[in-house]
């Protein structure tokens, strides 16, 4: 049930655009791989691989994605694009994604309609011509409703960013 408090999903600020949501039942660890934009998804349903720049499945198996996972060492073994890779993974068991990018975008999340987790992305700081700095709004881009919020944040490109919740994965790119 929605919170009267959670405040309503929005369009992120430009450059970013959301590119896609995938239904992923059972999702329960992400990570990108090393200086790409290609992601990692491990469910109850196998593993998965998207790139991020385009929305794209770009590889699937119906392997039992635990066998690949170190639920200790938080890594995950890639396969397809990524056969060889060890990732670093988020999620149900620890982890985090970068929440920041060098440019100076950020994440974070705030529940003010508890038990409803959202995710805020926020623009750079700015200096104004007198100046002084300005924070760019924070705008709410996504939410775990119903399901359970698993990680969210950039790639290390800082080019995309994820929103995986326990039933589905949110991509956002930007050029």
């Amino acid at each position: 049930m929605r919170s009267e408090l959670c405040p309503a999903v929005q369009e992120p600020p430009s450059p970013w655009k959301h590119l896609t949501t995938w239904a992923v039942g059972g999702l329960f660890q992400v990570g990108y791989a090393e200086n790409s934009d290609l992601l990692l998804v491990l469910s109850s349903q196998g593993r998965g691989i998207f790139d991020c720049l385009t929305g794209e499945r770009v590889a699937r198996d119906y392997e039992e994605a635990h066998d690949y996972f170190d639920s200790i060492r938080l890594m995950a073994s890639g396969f397809g694009p990524l056969e060889g890779q060890n990732i670093r993974m988020a999620g149900l068991f620890g982890g985090g994604l970068p929440l920041t990018t060098e440019d100076g975008w950020s994440l974070e999340e705030q529940a003010p309609g508890w038990p409803t987790r959202s995710i805020l992305l926020t623009p750079p700081t700015i200096e104004s011509e007198d100046g002084n700095s300005v924070a760019g709004e924070a705008v709410f881009i996504g939410d775990d409703g119903a399901c359970e919020l698993r990680a969210f944040g950039f790639s290390e490109t800082g080019r995309s960013l994820v929103i995986a919740i326990s039933c589905d994965l949110s991509i956002f790119v930007r050029p």
